[in-house]
């Protein structure tokens, strides 16, 4: 079992040497890595595959133990900061990448035929490999530090590339600059409720945080007005992220991106991160 979570912090990276791979192959052998364009879909969906074996048996340890495991490393900056990158096991995280790893595949395998033909196929793997490679770094983060980086990667940059594939029409172009700009008002209220919790609590890491925030609350040690704007403000980003009102109005526009990324937008992963991050913050809710 140890091992087992121990090689877990590989997760997010399997499928990154895809777009890697593939944007070196077209600065340096562009005539051949276009020629062997189709041979791209094989080790995207493989990657994924392998991704989604593991994800499973994760879950299937965490019916029988129920036990939750984070590992960290520590970068400190200075005597008075530090800052400390990890991932985080748990079942709410071993749910997720099977949800985002088994939607990818079927997207993956669809896209292969469904965009054969299109000039932009290898750049459309390339998107979707880094899409995919957010995703899970996002569910397998154990701070908000990392959340917000990994968030602003799936919406900020993926989902601006993906819904604006086809940027050569005005309306896909429009819907790419929707979502951005919808989202960003999200993810700022995001970015002040993270610092809002970090100036009460003075930790990023969500064991350490949520252990001092229900401390302070029994001890009424903290302005309520206060904890409950910047649990609104938390809330707003997962808003925006699963296009609820008012900030609903990027989704169907997304529509303009090729079908594989309107499902995979709207089915179940991108969408289901706002979702995800409430489960997440639930303890800070309550």
């Amino acid at each position: 079992m140890d091992h087992t979570y121990q090689y877990s912090w590989i997760i997010p990276f399997v499928p990154l040497p895809v777009p890697m791979l593939i944007g070196v192959g077209l600065l340096l052998f562009p005539t051949a890595t276009k020629n062997l364009r189709r041979m791209w879909a094989f080790p995207s969906i493989l990657l994924l595959s392998i991704v989604m074996i593991f994800s499973v048996y994760l879950s299937i340890q965490q019916i029988n133990e129920t036990s939750i495991y984070q590992s960290v490393w520590s970068w400190t900056i200075n005597n008075d900061f530090s800052f400390e990158f990890g991932y985080f096991i748990d079942p709410l995280t071993s749910i997720m990448l099977i949800l985002i790893t088994t939607v990818g595949i079927l997207v993956l395998v669809y896209s292969d035929n469904y965009m054969s033909h299109d000039q932009g196929y290898l750049r459309f793997f390339a998107y979707m490999s880094f899409f995919n490679t957010s995703m899970l770094g996002l569910v397998t983060s154990s701070n908000f530090i990392q959340i917000y980086i990994f968030w602003e990667l799936v919406v900020g940059m993926c989902s601006y590339l993906l819904i604006g594939f086809w940027f050569t029409r005005p309306l896909a172009a429009s819907a790419c600059q929707k979502a951005f700009v919808t989202n960003r008002v999200g993810d700022f209220g995001l970015l002040l409720g993270i610092l809002g919790l970090y100036w009460i609590t003075g930790s990023f890491e969500f064991r350490d945080l949520f252990e001092i925030f229900n401390i302070l609350i029994y001890n009424n040690a903290v302005n309520f007005f206060f904890v409950t704007l910047c649990a609104f403000l938390l809330f707003a980003g997962a808003v925006a992220k699963s296009a609820q009102f008012p900030l609903h109005v990027w989704l169907p526009d997304a529509m303009e991106g090729p079908t594989p990324i309107s499902a995979l937008i709207h089915a179940a992963t991108m969408v289901a991160a706002g979702i995800f991050l409430v489960a997440r913050l639930s303890s800070a809710f309550q």
